[in-house]
Formats: C-alpha cells, structure tokens, sequence
C-alpha cells in the first residue's frame, strides 16, 4: 500500500498498467481518472489539434510530494494505493495527459482520494501547455502553476 507511482514521462500511459499497480487483495474498490487530450478549450479561438506539455526538471520529485501530501492527509491509516502519471512532450488530441488511479478497501475513499489527487495535480504541478489550434495558431493555456489537463 502506499504511493506505487508518481511519474512524470515522455511515454505513452496505460490505464490499465496503473490499475495493476495498485491491485491487492485488500482493495474493494478502484477509482480511475484519464486525463485525455480534447479538441476544444475555452481559451482556444478555434479546433484544438494537439497539446505541446513542458515541465519543470524538478515536475517529477515535485508530483511525488504532492501525492505524499494528498495520501497522507486522507489516508492516515495507510490503506490506499496509488498510481499517478503526467505526460509531457507533443500529445494529439484522443492521447492520455494523466492517469491517476487509487484503490483502498471501500469506494468513498478511493473517490475522495482520487479526486484531491487529480486536483492538487492540476493546481500545483509545474507543467504547462502550448496548444495548437487547426489553423496553425499556438496559444499558451493555463498559465498558472498547474496544466489545468
């Protein structure tokens, strides 16, 4: 139990690889979440046809405390499991940005974990993204510490 992944990658993510890690005979319930790249966004004047992620050096020890954080302050008695990944680097639309997957014994926790996980990464994980629209036109969106996948 505890944080089996916090990763951030140039590689494609697989729900299922995460799902694996965090599967035990302990765990009722598994939570997913997939970031997936989508073709619109509301600070993009038109189609958006793909993503351009770059990260902070420090995006991956940075991912992991906050993972640490977020599983210590809702699991305090140490039952979860988790799997947690960015992407980084050219993503088309229909590609996975983020996977998080948590399981624990009962499915409020896996949820509620799930969900402050997915969260707190948006919020405070220092990766950024330059999108591309059909037209050829490149926006900065999210410029806030956080990608907002």
């Amino acid at each position: 139990m505890g944080l089996e992944r916090a990763a951030v990658t140039t590689g494609v993510l697989d729900v299922a690889e995460h799902a694996a890690l965090v599967t035990s005979a302990r765990a009722g319930a598994m939570a997913t979440f997939t970031g997936i790249i989508r073709d619109h966004d509301p600070e993009a004047a038109g189609e958006v046809v793909g993503i351009d992620y770059s990260h902070h050096p420090d995006a991956g020890a940075v991912l992991g405390r906050i993972a640490e954080r977020v599983i210590g302050e809702l699991d305090p008695a140490g039952e979860a499991s988790v799997a947690l990944s960015h992407r980084v680097g050219r993503l088309n639309v229909g590609e996975v940005a983020l996977v998080c997957a948590v399981a624990t014994p009962h499915r409020a926790e896996a949820f509620a974990l799930c969900s402050a996980l997915v969260e707190a990464v948006k919020a405070e994980l220092p990766i950024w993204k330059h999108q591309t629209e059909a037209s050829g036109r490149r926006v900065w969106s999210n410029l806030g510490l956080g990608d907002g996948a």
